[in-house]
């Protein structure tokens, strides 16, 4: 189970969502676009490194490279 720190943020917010219906999807898809940009950005930087590119295979198991050329810089 998450420690008790963790549990009460996800009160909070859970109460910030009831209080602000208006105001909270911003802020969440903010977060969640900051999210997807710092793993491109780290799966960016893999990739330079030696046997990145393998490591990034392995670790989302791609079978398909050719439907991630881009991904992987093919």
């Amino acid at each position: 189970m998450r420690d008790k720190t963790h549990m009460e943020f996800v009160d909070k917010w859970a109460e910030f969502v009831k209080n602000n219906p208006d105001k909270w999807r911003k802020i969440h898809t903010e977060f969640i676009n900051a999210q997807i940009l710092m793993n491109k950005q780290f799966l960016e930087r893999l990739k330079k490194t030696p046997g990145g590119r393998d490591k990034i295979i392995e670790l989302y198991k791609i079978k398909n490279l050719k439907g991630y050329t881009k991904l992987l810089g093919n």
